[in-house]
Order: structure tokens, then sequence, then C-alpha cells
């Protein structure tokens, strides 16, 4: 299939035009953005969007199943919190890989691959006989996915620029901003109708639509011209360039550290809805809707706030509602206050990342479009890299509203200071042209 930019989502290999002469990666981005059509937009969201829900979905899909998971196993709760880590760390290591990859080999190539391997690795699950086997599926599942997410965000920036790729960011953030909350919902639907393996053939599944859609539908967003080369010291070139920039490593490591706040939640709340507060499958799905209409609607007015303010303000607005809900969740644990006040609380943790997200990958991307693959695979190994090693802190005492808490405060205090310290001081105060 061509690798030509100025080609519409679906359009057959013959009828794409001959490469122009190399223009400016955010001139060809932005005058690309401005052709497309309605129509050609939409599939562009749905599709783009879809490939990166698979991530979210790989990870916390399974989350209501985590007692069944347990106590078919014969494992403890803190085991199967470690198959959820285990997920995460190979999505972290996968994204690494897979972003200098699609910088170097274009876009399609890196992101066929990664998804089949998703599709062995769930189907390996689905059939582990052992906790141990199923951490190693777990671990392959999450490199397989991490293909689909890294490439799906710089094919975003590929295509867009200035405003174009805010509002293109948050309208796909309407798509996938529903997978980390909404999975759960759907895994605790399944369940009354399969065991908890099947949701791994679901998954499955999921992969195969995926790698069909990719194969068909996707066009080469990144031309040969400009094209990295992937040596060892081209790939060490392009993330040394990255960590030189300090408004860059800032804004990593808020979106890490908000992340991790909603992984905290993620990892432990199964157990502390369910199982401390007696909470239904079911009834801990509609939790999980509930936040997931928070975390969409923020979302979107985050795209409306940046039209107005930088996007550094945006994101201040964003971790200071998250630290209040934080706060008012380890009260709530300590004071013993039962179930409403802390569900009122997640809700303030959880639906403010939607102002976050957006405002992190537009700072973030803005000013590296020559390496997006690399960068946005950073972004996400280190999202999913630093939550993985952070939340099984929740376990080490026991898991509570009061430890889930902690880990959520202390992770949201590094985000603070990296905004206020780094990002504030050093990223641009004008809204993206």
């Amino acid at each position: 299939m061509s690798s030509d930019l100025h080609a519409p989502c679906g359009t057959p290999a013959s009828e794409v035009p001959a490469p122009r002469a190399p223009e400016p990666a955010a001139t060809v981005a932005q005058a690309f953005g401005r052709t497309l059509s309605r129509a050609d937009k939409l599939k562009y969201i749905l599709v783009l969007g879809a490939l990166v829900a698979l991530g979210p979905f790989t990870v916390d899909l399974y989350l209501p199943a985590f007692p069944d998971v347990a106590a078919d196993l014969s494992v403890s709760d803190a085991a199967i919190q470690l198959t959820l880590t285990a997920t995460m760390v190979g999505f972290a290591l996968g994204q690494l890989v897979v972003g200098p990859l699609s910088d170097a080999l274009g876009r399609r190539k890196p992101l066929l691959i990664a998804t089949a391997i998703h599709i062995g690795a769930s189907v390996a699950v689905a059939f582990a006989p052992t906790v141990e086997l199923v951490m190693v599926g777990r671990v392959l599942q999450g490199i397989g996915a991490a293909g689909a997410g890294v490439v799906a965000m710089a094919m975003v920036r590929d295509l867009f620029g200035g405003q174009q790729l805010i509002r293109m960011l948050a309208r796909m953030a309407l798509v996938t901003g529903l997978a980390p909350v909404a999975a759960p919902v759907i895994g605790s639907q399944l369940l009354n109708v399969m065991e908890w393996r099947g949701i791994f053939a679901v998954l499955a599944a999921y992969g195969v639509v995926m790698i069909v859609v990719a194969a068909f539908l996707m066009v080469e967003t990144m031309p040969e011209s400009r094209r990295g080369r992937f040596e060892a010291a081209a790939v060490a070139a392009r993330y040394r360039h990255l960590f030189r920039d300090s408004a860059f490593v800032g804004i990593a490591i808020v979106g890490a550290m908000s992340f991790t706040a909603l992984f905290a939640y993620l990892s432990a709340s199964s157990f502390v809805l369910q199982d401390l507060f007696g909470l239904t499958p079911q009834q801990y799905g509609l939790v999980f809707g509930i936040n997931s209409i928070g975390l969409v609607v923020c979302s979107q007015v985050s795209a409306r706030l940046m039209r107005v303010l930088p996007p550094r303000s945006v994101t201040t607005l964003g971790l200071s509602i998250q630290a209040a809900g934080a706060l008012a969740l380890l009260a709530s644990g300590l004071l013993d206050t039962g179930v409403i006040p802390v569900l009122i609380s997640l809700f303030f943790v959880v639906g403010p990342l939607g102002l976050i997200m957006p405002t992190v990958q537009v700072t973030a991307l803005a000013g590296h479009a020559e390496e997006a693959g690399t960068a946005a695979s950073l972004i996400g190994a280190l999202n999913m890299g630093v939550a993985g090693l952070a939340t099984p802190l929740i376990g080490l005492g026991g898991i509570s509203v009061t430890s889930m808490a902690v880990v959520m405060i202390g992770a949201l205090a590094v985000a603070n200071a990296s905004l206020w310290l780094v990002v504030r001081p050093r990223a641009s105060a004008e809204v993206v042209a």
C-alpha cells in the first residue's frame, strides 16, 4: 500500500497519487486535515479510536473477574493483582520498541505485527492452567496491544496539526476515553454468560477485527522521505532529543502520575467495592459506567477550554480536581464514612483525567512531529510502566480505601510538582494555532 499522506482512510492503492516533494511535517499535516471530509474524519476517529482502545480493553476487561480468577487458580488476591502489573509492564516495553520502529518502517507494518502478537497471547491466556502462565501471556498481550495505541497516536500527529490536532485528539478521546473505565462494565456483563477465560477469547476476537481493519482500511501515513533508521544509534538519538526537552519530560511525568492515580483505582476497586462494600459485579460495572461519563465529558470540555486557554492551564485545573478527589477519598477511608462518599470521591479522581489526557498529548506531541511515534511510545510507556510499578504498593498492607488513596495522593503530589516546577515555566503559554 502506498505511503502517501494524502489518501483518505480506505482509499485503494491504485488511486493514491505519487509522492510530492517533501514539505515541513506540520504544514503537510495541517493541509491534509483541511482536505478531509466530515465522513473521512469520522472514519479516522472511529478506526484510530478503536485501535487506541485495544490497549485499555486488554488491561481492564477482566477486572471484575479478579475474585473468580483467584478462586479458579487457587492464588491470593495480590497474585492476581500482579497479572495486571504484568500487562502494564508488557505494554510499556512494547511501546518503547513499536514507537521507534514505526518512525523507521512506517506505521502499518509494526501495527499488523504487534496486533498479531496480541491475538496469539490472548488465546494463550484463555487456556493457561496456572497464574504464572497467565502472567507470561499478559506480558505478551501488553506488548502486542502497545502497537495499536502508539501507531494510532502517531498517525493522528502525522495527519493533523494545530487546532485540528486538538480537535482530533478530543474526538478520539470521546471514543477511547470510555475504554479504561467502560471495559470493566462490559467485563461484568460478559461474566453473566461466560467464565473468566471467555473474556480473553473476546479480546482475541477484538484483535482479529483490528488487524483486518488495519490491513484493508488504513493507509500508510509516514512517507519514506520522513522515515528515520531503526538502528541503535538512530533510536538513541531520538530518545536523547526527547529527554533534552525539559517541557516534554515534565508533561510526560504529569501524564504518568495522573494515569497512576487512575490505575490505583482500577487495580484496587474490584476488591474494595465488591469485597469490602459488597457490590455485585453488575453494580460494580454501573459505578464504572458513571465514572466513564465523567471522563468523556471532561475530555470534550478540555478541547473547548484549549481554544481560549493554554494547555498547561487546563492541565492545572484537571490536576487540582484530581488531588481534591484523592484527599476526600483518604478522609473517607480514615473516617470510615461508608460507600457513598467513597464513590463520590472516586468520581472526582477519575473524571478529571479527561481534562488532562488531551493536554498532555498536545503539549508532548506539538513540538515533535518528526519523531511522533517515539514521543507517543515514551508517553504511553511511562503511563503504563509507572502505573504498573506503583499500583502494587496498594496491597502491601492489605487492599483498602486508605491504601488506594495514599498511592493516589503520592502520585498526584509528584504530578503537581512536575507541573509547577518544570512544565509551567517552560511550556508555551499560547494556545496551539
